[in-house]
């Protein structure tokens, strides 16, 4: 099983995403945290795939994304999703920083994840 973790404060998203992982990508284990306290005790460097939202109460996507690198998370297995639009994302977050940033309310920016997704099941059955 390959694992991800999201932390996201908006909980309709997270359980729309966690029901979507988990009926269509039956190989992907999905946890997630409405909390970002939380859920920042689950970061570590085994984590497959970890997806952060940029602004939440008390800690934001930005301090996220530095501790999980710190805790030896690849940069290539983090995405920062918002609901602001793709390009105030990527003057924050510019390229190289992690794998992806994603507005999640966009459907183009939600077949970017599916693609992740995919490539996560396609690793896991092989």
């Amino acid at each position: 099983m390959k694992k991800i973790l999201v932390i996201d404060d908006d909980r309709l998203f997270l359980e729309f995403l966690t029901n979507y992982v988990s009926e269509r990508y039956p190989k992907l284990e999905i946890l997630a945290y409405d909390n970002p306290l939380q859920g920042l005790a689950q970061i570590n460097s085994d984590l497959d795939l970890l997806l952060l939202d940029l602004e939440m109460p008390s800690l934001d996507g930005s301090k996220l994304l530095a501790y999980a690198i710190e805790k030896g998370v690849d940069k290539r297995r983090i995405i920062i999703l918002s609901g602001r639009d793709a390009d105030y994302l990527h003057e924050c977050f510019p390229m190289g920083q992690c794998l992806a940033v994603l507005n999640k309310t966009e459907a183009r920016q939600k077949a970017v994840l599916d693609m992740v997704f995919d490539a996560l099941q396609k690793k896991a059955e092989s």
